[in-house]
Protein backbone atom coordinates (compact mmCIF):
# COMPACT_ATOMS: atom_id res chain seq x y z
CA UNK A 1 0.00 0.00 0.00
CA UNK A 2 1.25 3.14 -1.14
CA UNK A 3 0.83 6.34 1.19
CA UNK A 4 -0.32 7.26 4.57
CA UNK A 5 -3.78 5.87 6.11
CA UNK A 6 -5.97 7.80 8.55
CA UNK A 7 -8.84 5.98 10.07
CA UNK A 8 -11.30 9.19 10.93
CA UNK A 9 -14.39 9.02 12.42
CA UNK A 10 -16.03 11.67 9.77
CA UNK A 11 -14.57 11.11 6.48
CA UNK A 12 -15.79 14.29 4.62
CA UNK A 13 -14.53 16.52 7.37
CA UNK A 14 -11.30 14.64 7.41
CA UNK A 15 -11.23 15.39 3.78
CA UNK A 16 -12.53 19.25 3.89
CA UNK A 17 -9.76 19.70 6.78
CA UNK A 18 -7.42 18.65 4.13
CA UNK A 19 -8.20 20.43 1.16
CA UNK A 20 -8.72 23.71 3.49
CA UNK A 21 -4.81 23.10 4.73
CA UNK A 22 -3.67 22.18 0.94
CA UNK A 23 -5.34 25.54 -0.45
CA UNK A 24 -5.40 23.97 -3.50
CA UNK A 25 -5.67 26.51 -6.75
CA UNK A 26 -6.27 23.35 -9.03
CA UNK A 27 -8.40 20.39 -7.96
CA UNK A 28 -9.44 17.13 -9.22
CA UNK A 29 -12.82 15.64 -8.53
CA UNK A 30 -14.21 11.93 -7.99
CA UNK A 31 -17.30 10.85 -8.15
CA UNK A 32 -19.89 8.56 -5.99
CA UNK A 33 -21.70 9.20 -2.50
CA UNK A 34 -18.84 9.80 -0.60
CA UNK A 35 -17.68 12.35 -2.70
CA UNK A 36 -20.87 14.22 -2.50
CA UNK A 37 -20.67 14.08 1.17
CA UNK A 38 -17.31 15.72 0.98
CA UNK A 39 -18.12 17.93 -1.29
CA UNK A 40 -21.34 19.32 0.51
CA UNK A 41 -19.15 19.48 3.55
CA UNK A 42 -16.63 21.59 2.09
CA UNK A 43 -19.06 24.25 0.61
CA UNK A 44 -19.56 25.24 3.62
CA UNK A 45 -16.26 27.66 4.17
CA UNK A 46 -15.79 30.28 2.04
CA UNK A 47 -12.27 30.63 2.57
CA UNK A 48 -10.93 29.46 -0.40
CA UNK A 49 -10.05 31.17 -3.37
CA UNK A 50 -13.26 29.53 -4.68
CA UNK A 51 -13.21 32.17 -8.02
CA UNK A 52 -9.58 31.45 -9.53
CA UNK A 53 -9.82 27.23 -8.09
CA UNK A 54 -9.02 25.19 -11.49
CA UNK A 55 -11.42 22.24 -11.60
CA UNK A 56 -10.64 19.08 -13.32
CA UNK A 57 -12.26 16.06 -13.48
CA UNK A 58 -10.85 13.16 -13.03
CA UNK A 59 -13.51 10.78 -14.54
CA UNK A 60 -16.80 11.03 -15.83
CA UNK A 61 -19.82 8.84 -17.42
CA UNK A 62 -20.73 9.58 -20.83
CA UNK A 63 -23.81 11.64 -20.03
CA UNK A 64 -25.12 14.87 -20.15
CA UNK A 65 -23.62 17.14 -17.04
CA UNK A 66 -27.36 17.26 -16.04
CA UNK A 67 -27.69 13.58 -16.28
CA UNK A 68 -28.12 12.17 -12.23
CA UNK A 69 -25.14 9.88 -12.80
CA UNK A 70 -23.18 12.77 -13.78
CA UNK A 71 -19.60 13.26 -11.83
CA UNK A 72 -19.66 17.05 -12.51
CA UNK A 73 -23.17 17.51 -12.38
CA UNK A 74 -23.33 15.91 -9.37
CA UNK A 75 -20.15 18.36 -7.91
CA UNK A 76 -21.52 21.37 -9.12
CA UNK A 77 -24.50 21.08 -7.60
CA UNK A 78 -22.72 20.03 -4.23
CA UNK A 79 -19.98 22.62 -4.03
CA UNK A 80 -18.83 24.74 -7.29
CA UNK A 81 -22.01 26.67 -7.95
CA UNK A 82 -22.60 27.20 -4.35
CA UNK A 83 -19.16 28.26 -3.58
CA UNK A 84 -18.66 30.78 -6.81
CA UNK A 85 -16.15 27.93 -8.65
CA UNK A 86 -16.00 28.81 -12.57
CA UNK A 87 -13.11 27.75 -14.30
CA UNK A 88 -14.40 23.95 -14.21
CA UNK A 89 -12.68 21.89 -17.20
CA UNK A 90 -15.55 19.99 -18.18
CA UNK A 91 -14.64 16.18 -19.43
CA UNK A 92 -18.31 15.80 -20.87
CA UNK A 93 -17.94 19.02 -23.19
CA UNK A 94 -14.73 18.37 -24.39
CA UNK A 95 -16.30 16.72 -27.53
CA UNK A 96 -19.10 14.96 -29.46
CA UNK A 97 -17.90 11.48 -28.71
CA UNK A 98 -16.26 9.80 -26.12
CA UNK A 99 -13.08 8.99 -28.06
CA UNK A 100 -13.07 12.97 -29.18
CA UNK A 101 -13.32 14.24 -26.16
CA UNK A 102 -10.71 11.75 -23.98
CA UNK A 103 -8.24 13.41 -26.91
CA UNK A 104 -9.36 17.18 -26.24
CA UNK A 105 -9.63 16.57 -22.28
CA UNK A 106 -5.86 14.80 -22.93
CA UNK A 107 -4.25 18.33 -24.10
CA UNK A 108 -6.20 20.26 -20.91
CA UNK A 109 -4.35 18.03 -18.07
CA UNK A 110 -1.16 18.18 -19.96
CA UNK A 111 -1.19 21.98 -19.40
CA UNK A 112 -1.31 20.99 -15.56
CA UNK A 113 2.62 19.42 -14.74
CA UNK A 114 1.01 19.30 -11.39
CA UNK A 115 -2.38 19.37 -10.09
CA UNK A 116 -2.37 20.26 -6.25
CA UNK A 117 -5.51 18.26 -5.23
CA UNK A 118 -6.47 14.78 -6.94
CA UNK A 119 -9.82 13.38 -4.92
CA UNK A 120 -10.11 9.43 -5.51
CA UNK A 121 -12.67 6.91 -4.44
CA UNK A 122 -12.13 3.46 -3.69
CA UNK A 123 -14.20 0.64 -5.80
CA UNK A 124 -16.15 -2.21 -4.19
CA UNK A 125 -14.18 -4.44 -6.98
CA UNK A 126 -10.63 -2.20 -6.24
CA UNK A 127 -11.14 0.31 -8.86
CA UNK A 128 -10.18 4.16 -8.41
CA UNK A 129 -11.08 6.97 -10.90
CA UNK A 130 -12.13 4.83 -13.73
CA UNK A 131 -9.66 2.77 -13.94
CA UNK A 132 -11.47 -0.67 -13.65
CA UNK A 133 -10.20 -4.19 -12.96
CA UNK A 134 -8.38 -5.75 -16.17
CA UNK A 135 -9.16 -2.63 -18.20
CA UNK A 136 -6.75 -1.44 -20.69
CA UNK A 137 -6.20 1.92 -19.17
CA UNK A 138 -4.25 0.30 -16.71
CA UNK A 139 -1.67 -0.19 -19.00
CA UNK A 140 -1.01 3.04 -20.53
CA UNK A 141 1.93 4.84 -19.57
CA UNK A 142 1.76 8.15 -21.87
CA UNK A 143 -1.80 9.46 -22.05
CA UNK A 144 -3.37 11.29 -19.44
CA UNK A 145 -6.91 10.57 -19.96
CA UNK A 146 -8.58 7.89 -21.81
CA UNK A 147 -11.83 6.36 -22.88
CA UNK A 148 -13.18 3.42 -20.46
CA UNK A 149 -15.60 1.12 -20.29
CA UNK A 150 -16.56 -1.86 -17.88
CA UNK A 151 -19.66 -4.30 -18.42
CA UNK A 152 -19.88 -4.05 -14.80
CA UNK A 153 -20.29 -0.32 -14.65
CA UNK A 154 -22.79 1.55 -16.73
CA UNK A 155 -22.20 4.42 -19.26
CA UNK A 156 -18.43 4.82 -21.15
CA UNK A 157 -16.56 6.75 -19.32
CA UNK A 158 -13.56 9.29 -19.58
CA UNK A 159 -10.53 8.59 -16.70
CA UNK A 160 -7.32 10.01 -15.51
CA UNK A 161 -4.24 7.45 -16.41
CA UNK A 162 -1.88 6.45 -13.93
CA UNK A 163 0.49 9.23 -15.60
CA UNK A 164 -1.98 11.72 -14.91
CA UNK A 165 -2.62 10.56 -10.85
CA UNK A 166 1.08 10.86 -10.78
CA UNK A 167 1.20 15.00 -11.49
CA UNK A 168 -1.01 15.25 -8.08
CA UNK A 169 1.08 16.62 -5.07
CA UNK A 170 -1.81 15.67 -2.85
CA UNK A 171 -3.92 12.40 -3.59
CA UNK A 172 -6.70 11.94 -0.74
CA UNK A 173 -8.59 8.90 -1.36
CA UNK A 174 -11.73 8.91 0.85
CA UNK A 175 -12.95 5.34 2.26
CA UNK A 176 -16.04 4.86 3.63
CA UNK A 177 -18.02 2.53 4.99
CA UNK A 178 -18.32 -1.33 5.26
CA UNK A 179 -19.26 -2.03 2.19
CA UNK A 180 -15.71 -0.79 0.78
CA UNK A 181 -13.90 -3.55 3.80
CA UNK A 182 -13.03 -5.96 1.66
CA UNK A 183 -11.84 -3.54 -1.29
CA UNK A 184 -9.53 -1.62 1.25
CA UNK A 185 -8.48 -4.87 2.88
CA UNK A 186 -7.16 -6.06 -0.67
CA UNK A 187 -5.09 -2.62 -0.76
CA UNK A 188 -3.61 -3.01 2.54
CA UNK A 189 -2.25 -6.62 1.60
CA UNK A 190 -0.88 -5.20 -1.26
CA UNK A 191 -3.00 -7.19 -3.87
CA UNK A 192 -3.04 -6.14 -7.62
CA UNK A 193 -5.80 -3.92 -7.55
CA UNK A 194 -6.24 -0.63 -9.91
CA UNK A 195 -6.45 1.58 -6.52
CA UNK A 196 -3.03 -0.14 -5.38
CA UNK A 197 -1.18 1.25 -8.45
CA UNK A 198 -1.62 4.78 -8.01
CA UNK A 199 1.67 6.62 -7.38
CA UNK A 200 1.72 10.48 -6.72
CA UNK A 201 4.09 12.97 -4.36
CA UNK A 202 1.66 12.08 -1.70
CA UNK A 203 -1.05 10.18 -0.57
CA UNK A 204 -3.84 10.30 1.82
CA UNK A 205 -6.07 7.09 2.36
CA UNK A 206 -9.08 8.67 5.07
CA UNK A 207 -10.97 5.52 5.76
CA UNK A 208 -13.76 5.67 8.28
CA UNK A 209 -13.30 2.84 11.38
CA UNK A 210 -15.79 0.18 9.59
CA UNK A 211 -13.93 -0.06 6.72
CA UNK A 212 -10.80 -1.34 8.40
CA UNK A 213 -10.58 -5.09 9.21
CA UNK A 214 -7.51 -6.13 11.37
CA UNK A 215 -5.22 -3.46 13.96
CA UNK A 216 -4.70 -0.17 12.38
CA UNK A 217 -2.00 2.11 11.90
CA UNK A 218 -1.80 5.84 11.19
CA UNK A 219 1.12 5.75 8.67
CA UNK A 220 2.12 3.47 6.13
CA UNK A 221 4.49 3.86 3.47
CA UNK A 222 5.46 2.74 -0.40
Amino acid sequence: MSGEMRVVEDVAAAFTGMVRTARPRSFAISGGSTAHACYEHLARFQDLDWAQMNVLVGDERWVPVQDPDSNEGMARAALFDRVGTTRIHSARAAGRTVQEAAAAYNKVVERFRAIDVIHLGLGEDGHTASLFPSAPALNETERLVVAAADPNHPHPRLTFTYPALARGRLVIFTVDGASKREAFARVRRGEDVPASRVRAARIVWLVSPDAVTGPTTRALHP
